[in-house]
């Protein structure tokens, strides 16, 4: 999996401190809802009707140890012991205190995790096979082509305020365990004519 560099971790890093001098000003009347409304967004956090909603990137559903404990950390303390994971590989926890979120995304930021580009109308999770490197049926590991359309995507200017949300899928294998037809975007990894690898493209 991908391994954060010294420019990712300060970028993450100072998304925190960026977001958490925008909470601060918030809570103390300085940003009303309207102004808050799209920086929260580009965050990850939902104001619903019953409680906050923070959807944290899980990059093409993977995860390492350190990064598991670490979200069994944050459920325990800053909601109710339990997360759910999202239809794009992602995990929400629904019970957080707004006043708690920059501090749960600097706990994120200690393990390169972020919830940037999680919600808004921006480019989402790219997602994949959630059996990608092992399935048998694999024709190539998609992640790595995820890994790619992740780096670019991500706070890209053109791409942060769309009309609306846009998904994107890979799907390396023969069976489609990504669900490429239903997304905005659909990449499936066939063999090309002079034995190299290319996609088919569903649009």
């Amino acid at each position: 999996m991908y391994r954060y560099d010294d420019y990712d971790q300060r970028l993450v890093d100072e998304r925190v401190d960026q977001f958490r001098d925008q909470t601060e000003r918030y809570l103390r009347g300085d940003l009303d809802e309207a102004e808050f409304l799209p920086l929260r967004l580009q965050n990850g956090l939902y104001v619903q009707r019953l409680a906050p909603m923070l959807r944290i990137a899980v990059p093409y559903g993977l995860l390492d140890a350190r990064q598991v404990r670490k979200l069994a950390h944050i459920t325990r303390h800053y909601d109710k012991g339990y997360a759910h994971i999202s239809t794009r590989q992602n995990v929400q926890i629904n019970w957080p205190r707004i006043e708690d979120v920059p501090d749960i995304l600097a706990e994120l930021a200690s393990v390169q995790m972020h919830a940037i580009q999680t919600s808004g109308n921006c480019i989402r999770n790219t997602t994949t096979d959630p059996l990608a490197g092992v399935a048998a049926d694999e024709l190539e590991d998609p992640r790595p082509w995820c890994e790619i359309i992740r780096q670019w995507s991500t706070l890209h200017p053109e791409f942060a305020f769309l009309p609306r949300k846009f998904k994107i899928a890979v799907c390396g294998s023969r069976e489609d365990r990504a669900a490429i037809h239903s997304h905005d975007i659909g990449l499936e990894i066939v063999p090309g004519p002079d034995g190299e690898n290319g996609f088919r493209v569903l649009v």
